[in-house]
């Protein structure tokens, strides 16, 4: 078998496969543990909205010095009377606690926005884990083709170089001319440097592959497409797309959000009651020594009649995003419609290729023995040999590229699809779960620590 086949050939037992690698990726890359770290942040959010239900308490203390000079209104005698002065240490302590009873259902209605916000941010992450597994996926495919276009332009070199040897050694006992011998140093010059080419190729995919799965590639095994997760039909593809695409469901989570604002605008024109208690203790008011102790329940009912428009405009603005959320919802099922569309396109395209660069590699072999017998009776010039020569190169290269192609595109259809995530490859990984955490704090009363401890 030919390096042109290493992309769809067997691979050996130790060898990194293309599963492994995205295991790798999904545990490693820091964009997408990044999008889990984003997903916990918005978890919070459903915490603080929460709040809203809750009391508010608040505790005060204070303690003072006052001096107090007075005129009596009397002469000053033995008995009394004339200037006076007080020194008194007022000081207390007391607990507030209020509690919002009605609120224009601002309270509930941000708590459903918060959780929309959570789904959408976990859809987010969905399509996040999605870019990062076909960026993986592309990027080791990229390392196969370029190891083995490296191969082939090596190859080519020492090919070419025997050509030239064995050229010169018949320009020795006259058998061609000096053109010959020149044609040839030129074609070995060609060979070298697109053989360098080949390795500065390979060393940029190579960085990208360290880039996106964390490891540096080593005996990579053949990677083969997803043909058991691509539907058979085009329009198939669009009805899952349509319906399963992160991308798409995100953008419905971010338009109920937006509907739910205009309503937490509103609420703002709405009444509001609420209760008010509080206990005070206070000594030292008006005499030395003197205390005494307060305590109240007052219930507020707050009706707003103006406030200068800002509730208005807020409300205005609210619903003039929920048709910016819509019109960015239809255009990202446009996007989906044509991701699918064009990646079926090269799907299709790739299988097509890798037949004719297979039936192109067995004519070129055929012609390029050929050639060969016949330049060996003087009936072709090396330069037609050396035409031959790059010929079959570019046919191998031809199937390589279209291999590459090929598995890349069925990842990038079932991407357009929505369903490249671990659970549906099947990668044997700690399946992240969003919801651990959002249990762990949507609940909770109090407490600075994260549930990881920190």
């Amino acid at each position: 078998m030919t390096s042109a086949f290493v992309l769809m050939g067997a691979g050996g037992v130790s060898a990194e496969t293309l599963e492994s690698a995205l295991a790798r990726a999904y545990g490693n890359n820091p964009e997408l543990n990044a999008g889990r770290a984003s997903v916990r942040v918005r978890d919070e959010d459903v915490a603080q909205a929460k709040s809203g239900y809750r009391p508010v308490i608040n505790g005060t203390a204070d303690i003072g010095r006052t001096y107090t000079e007075y005129d009596t209104g009397t002469p000053r005698s033995a008995f009394g009377g004339g200037t006076n002065a007080g020194r008194l240490t007022p000081r207390g302590f007391g607990v507030e606690i209020n509690q919002m009873i009605f609120d224009g259902f601002r309270t509930p209605n941000r708590v459903r926005a918060a959780e929309s916000g959570v789904l959408s941010t976990r859809e987010s992450l969905n399509t996040t884990e999605q870019t990062v597994l076909l960026n993986a996926a592309t990027a080791y495919m990229d390392v196969l083709q370029d190891t083995a276009v490296l191969e082939l332009q090596r190859n080519q070199v020492e090919v070419i170089d025997e050509q030239l040897r064995q050229t010169r050694d018949r320009f020795n006992v006259g058998e061609v001319t000096r053109t010959d011998v020149a044609q040839a140093e030129a074609r070995l010059a060609q060979a070298q440097s697109e053989a360098s080419q080949a390795e500065a190729t390979l060393r940029a995919s190579i960085a990208t592959y360290r880039q996106v799965i964390g490891v540096e590639p080593q005996q990579l095994a053949p990677g083969r497409p997803l043909d058991k997760m691509t539907p058979k039909t085009v329009d198939a593809a669009l009805k899952v797309a349509l319906s399963e695409h992160p991308a798409i469901k995100a953008r419905q989570h971010a338009v109920d959000v937006a509907e739910l604002q205009v309503k937490i605008a509103q609420g703002a024109l709405a009444p509001q009651l609420g209760v008010v208690g509080a206990v005070d203790q206070r000594y030292d008011r008006q005499a030395e020594g003197d205390n005494a102790l307060s305590a109240s329940v007052v219930a507020r009912l707050t009706v707003p009649i103006y406030e200068g428009g800002q509730a208005y405009s807020a409300t205005r603005q609210a619903k003039e995003e929920v048709g910016q959320r819509r019109l960015e919802a239809d255009l990202v099922r446009d996007q989906v419609r044509a991701f699918v569309t064009s990646s079926w396109g090269q799907l299709e395209a790739a299988r097509a290729q890798i037949q004719a660069a297979q039936a192109q590699i067995d004519a070129a072999e055929t012609a390029l023995n050929g050639v060969r017998e016949e330049a060996r009776v003087g009936q072709r010039t090396t330069l037609d040999v050396l035409n031959a020569q790059q010929e079959l190169l570019n046919a191998r290269v031809s199937l390589i590229r279209a291999q590459r192609v090929r598995v890349v595109a069925s990842y990038n259809l079932v991407s357009a699809m929505g369903r490249l995530n671990s659970r549906s490859l099947g990668l044997k990984v700690n399946h992240y779960s969003p919801q651990v955490h959002y249990d762990q704090v949507k609940d909770l009363w109090f407490g600075t620590s994260t549930p990881d401890g920190r």
